[in-house]
């Protein structure tokens, strides 16, 4: 692609050079920060939607949940409108912003969002600024604390932005939007290929683990396995529930746990890490070493009974998941309780240890040539979204030339 003709150095490292024609401005001057916030006086049976961090999904708005205000938490403050742009300010790393496009009616976002609300720059532009990796980078270098890293919304006024002018700003972000909707229909594409074979590797594990029309044992799950109640101050393996996949029980994101300080649940190699809070979200992983995890897991190991990878299978399998969700208690973070429920689950296995491992062996052979291809995959969209934010970072910094 072309660029400028002429450039200017700035004295801000983050950015580089701009285009020589092109301003520099504090974000607070061109935007202002968390105008419109629900008082506690709002009418109990509002009706809202409710979007928190985890509702944010490659710069949008993936899943709201509903809500009578009386019911939301306590965080559900918010108020947006079109053309904002919401930043998370805690957990900054998790890159958790998106833009607000046509919401609607009583949108609420949490108060670990600063709203942000263009007024002297066209909002698409802004919008797409705030999802280069420069801006973000920022943002995530000016957060305070090592476990739970957190940035002032005044602070995000601070940060200096490039402005080109208004006719430039409205080019780059139509350029933007039509060659960003090329791309996410791609990565959309990809993501329900991998959302199918991630189906058919469920489908294969229950079809071997549940036993039925077998002359299998059953016990309750407690006199097979065990809740490992383990305190450690520190592990250079760490875990929380963000990093363990849905429906496969990989390890991603691991970046995001290692500056964690605190005291840690300890787990042994062979252990099943067994996601309690929102089962439904099939989050099981089976220990390939020593480490400890923060955040609501449990740590369940076998008896002599059942191998370590015929439990995580058991575990892991959808039958156990959906009967788990199907106990939860409470409705804004549905958790399962171990002691009340899930020990008192009734398993069958196979008595011989011998024929848990063919078992094991045949998941295996069957899932190794899914798990290779969503691994193909996977690494395809990581491609495409690096592509994508590296596109943004370049038009909207002026590298490139798109009038």
């Amino acid at each position: 692609m072309n660029q400028y003709e002429k450039y200017k150095p700035i004295e801000f490292e983050w950015i580089g050079e701009i285009p020589s024609h092109w301003n520099v401005k504090k974000i607070k001057y061109t935007a202002s920060i968390n105008d419109d916030t629900l008082p506690e006086t709002t009418d109990d049976n509002l009706a809202i939607s409710y979007v928190d961090i985890s509702s944010i999904d490659q710069g949008r708005v993936a899943s709201k949940e509903s809500y009578y205000f009386v019911d939301a938490p306590s965080r559900a403050r918010r108020t947006v409108k079109d053309g904002d742009i919401i930043v998370s300010t805690v957990r900054t790393y998790l890159k958790a912003i998106a833009r607000i496009k046509k919401p609607e009616v009583n949108l609420v976002v949490s108060t670990g969002f600063a709203v942000i609300r263009p007024y002297e720059i066209v909002p698409d532009f802004l919008g797409n600024l705030f999802l280069s990796d420069f801006l973000i980078s920022e943002i995530i270098s000016r957060s305070v604390g090592v476990s739970y890293p957190a940035i002032n919304s005044s602070q995000i006024g601070e940060i200096s932005i490039p402005i080109p002018p208004p006719p430039e700003q409205i080019a780059i972000a139509n350029f933007l939007d039509e060659k960003t909707s090329q791309i996410d229909k791609l990565i959309s594409n990809k993501k329900k290929l991998i959302e199918l074979l991630k189906e058919e590797r469920i489908s294969i594990i229950a079809e071997a683990v549940n036993g039925k029309n077998k002359a299998w044992k059953q016990k309750k799950l407690k006199y097979v396995a065990k809740l490992r109640d383990e305190i450690i101050n520190n592990s250079d393996f760490k875990i929380s529930v963000e990093n363990i996949e849905s429906g496969t029980g990989r390890l991603v994101n691991m970046e995001s746990g290692n500056n964690y300080e605190g005291q840690l649940s300890g787990f042994r190699k062979g252990d099943t890490i067994f996601n309690k809070l929102r089962p439904y979200l099939h989050k099981v992983y089976l220990a390939e070493r020593d480490g400890g995890l923060f955040g609501e897991l449990l740590v369940i190991y076998p008896s002599n009974e059942v191998t370590p990878e015929f439990l995580f299978y058991k575990l892991f399998s959808k039958e156990f998941i959906d009967i788990v969700d199907g106990s939860t208690q409470g409705t804004k973070m549905p958790r399962a309780n171990w002691n009340d429920f899930i020990s008192q689950l009734i398993i069958a296995f196979p008595n011989d240890k011998n024929v848990q491992s063919e078992i094991v062996n045949l998941i295996q052979k069957e899932t190794i040539r899914i798990d290779e291809t969503l691994f193909k995959i996977g690494q395809e969209v990581e491609l495409l979204q690096e592509y994508r934010t590296a596109l943004i970072s370049e038009a909207v910094t002026g590298k490139i030339k798109v009038v």
